[in-house]
């Protein structure tokens, strides 16, 4: 797929809502960029699990001038499991240079890089290979996937957001990432804002009704 021309005047708007170089060089966790596409009625899918397109292919060339201003790429192991998306960067002459790192959030551990669209992309030398955020030791250790194990929050009993990201950037040297999904981790971040330094929202012109998968802050 090739991407329609950047609009002109989007890179300097975005500036301000970009990660810097040195900017996280004296802070533990990474600069952490959360982005996602909406409706007008606050939906991102028709519903849990079903891949829904929102965004204008304008969006779609935004999204990967994002990426290429980023470490790392942050999903949920449900973003995954149902879009199979490759998240990588098609912007600029070498995509496997300018991807970031595809971060996946599988507690449960379901997903596999084996057979994925990141493991083709990975092959082909136009991505990177995934780090897998789990709880514990992974069950299965597959090639080329690192792991990192995270606790869960004792009080919230969701993922410790702070911690992981600790760790993303002590062990991984990841500075900045871009989260994109989905709406569990989203809805969970929304509520982070000593953790989210920029939020970048597309809103769509279209509404997906009461069975559409909502995200906002409770």
């Amino acid at each position: 797929m090739s991407l329609t021309p950047l609009c002109e005047d989007l890179p300097q708007f975005l500036q301000n809502y970009l990660p810097n170089a040195g900017q996280t060089e004296n802070t533990i966790v990474p600069f952490v960029t959360l982005t996602y596409a909406q409706s007008l009625d606050a939906r991102v899918s028709k519903g849990p699990g079903v891949r829904t397109i929102i965004s204008h292919p304008d969006t779609k060339t935004m999204t990967h001038y994002l990426r290429h201003h980023h470490d790392g790429i942050l999903v949920g192991s449900g973003t995954v499991l149902a879009d199979n998306p490759g998240l990588n960067c098609k912007w600029g002459p070498d995509p496997a240079a300018n991807s970031p790192r595809p971060i996946i959030i599988d507690t449960k551990q379901k997903w596999r890089f084996d057979g994925s669209k990141m493991q083709e992309l990975f092959i082909k030398r136009q991505g990177k290979p995934p780090i897998v955020v789990v709880t514990s030791e992974p069950i299965i250790k597959e090639q080329h996937v690192d792991y990192a194990i995270c606790p869960i929050n004792d009080t919230t009993k969701l993922v410790d957001w702070k911690k992981l990201f600790e760790i993303l950037k002590e062990e991984f040297n990841i500075r900045s990432v871009m989260v994109e999904g989905g709406a569990n981790v989203i809805n969970q971040l929304l509520l982070r804002s000593d953790i989210v330094n920029s939020l970048i929202l597309t809103i769509g012109s279209t509404f997906l009704g009461s069975s559409g998968t909502e995200v906002s802050p409770p």
